[in-house]
């Protein structure tokens, strides 16, 4: 091939059209200008987005605060039954829960995407649970990148991934030092099994069902596919409004590892934490089925899962009642699982 035959190379031949990357931007356009707050600079579609710093007015040491974080394997059923719309929100969920754990107001967020192939429809529905994740989070998202690469991810697969940036005046940092023993473990329920333990999840339903999350299972309301599909919860407005009312020592995003592994980064040395798995109420029947269709021992649901627990806050035990009886008032499920002892 010759530049005299006229037959060049072009980046579309190799297999990424950037056009495509053009309507990709417009639809991440429409659907942050959903979360876009007075602080927000400019806009999506420049080279980086911007965020004023007014939103530290009245702070005396303002800390930024910053965590990343993926959905994991749980975009891959996603990807198999079409239901992307959603996976946005646990992205948002996984990346700002986490800020939440340092005390922090979530400011705004950015994602990236890797993906074969940008296809409109697909990534407005990526774009479109991102919104809705970062509304319910009450923080903006001002930018992210989707690329395609077509060499690295077969027909119809795509990663996620997000970043988060909150405040926090220095003196209010929750670094679980203030955490002493006799405190109280204040749990606050998961919408499900969120986005931890997905492998397991997997392997789990292929051996039972042969991969098939139509399948019919009649104590699961909603069926399975979409109790697996459920977003993570997003405790943003609980927990901000939680620090207005009361102390809280210390916080924990329950995540992969589940509580064993959570619980404990928060506590200050020679203490431990005494958890009654009992006290757990209503934990979500997936969580029962999964164990019985592995099968799997208790042990290693505790430390896959969430088991029904996505955030613990560590009280003093005084405020314990006073807390459970907050969240109950403001439509929060929240129930005493343990305490902590020195050991």
């Amino acid at each position: 091939m010759t530049a005299a035959d006229n037959e060049f190379l072009t980046y579309e031949a190799s297999g990424v059209d950037t056009s495509r990357n053009d309507d990709a931007v417009d639809v991440f356009k429409r659907a942050a200008k959903l979360t876009m707050s007075p602080h927000v600079v400019g806009g999506i579609g420049h080279f980086a987005g911007g965020f004023s710093l007014k939103a530290f007015k009245g702070m005396e040491d303002p800390v930024l605060v910053s965590s990343t974080d993926g959905v994991g394997t749980k975009v891959m059923i996603a990807i198999k039954h079409g239901r992307s719309e959603r996976i946005g929100i646990d992205l948002v969920g996984m990346v700002i829960n986490d800020l939440l754990c340092l005390g922090a107001r979530p400011l705004f967020m950015l994602d990236y995407i890797g993906i074969h192939k940008i296809e409109k429809e697909l990534v407005a529905q990526i774009a479109e649970g991102l919104a809705e994740g970062c509304r319910q989070a009450e923080c903006a998202l001002v930018g992210g990148e989707t690329a395609e690469m077509n060499d690295l991810y077969s027909p119809g697969e795509y990663d996620l991934v997000g970043f988060g940036v909150g405040v926090i005046d220095k003196h209010k940092i929750i670094d679980g030092s203030a955490i002493r023993s006799g405190d109280k473990l204040v749990a606050l329920a998961s919408s499900g099994i969120h986005s931890n333990g997905f492998s397991l999840v997997r392997k789990i339903i292929d051996t039972r069902f042969g991969g098939d999350y139509e399948a019919d299972v009649p104590e699961l309301e909603g069926g399975l596919l979409e109790t697996i599909l459920e977003p993570t919860k997003i405790y943003v407005k609980p927990v901000l409004a939680a620090l207005e009312k009361f102390a809280i020592n210390g916080i924990v995003h329950n995540t992969g590892g589940g509580i064993p592994e959570n619980l404990p980064r928060v506590l200050p040395k020679g203490l431990a934490p005494r958890v009654d798995w009992s006290a757990i109420e209503d934990t979500p029947p997936i969580f029962d089925l999964l164990q019985q269709w592995g099968p799997v021992e208790t042990k290693e649901m505790q430390k896959t899962f969430n088991m029904g627990v996505g955030m613990i806050l560590v009280i003093r035990p005084e405020l314990a009642e006073e807390a459970v009886s907050f969240f109950k008032s403001i439509g929060e499920k929240s129930f005493v699982i343990g305490d902590i002892v020195e050991g």
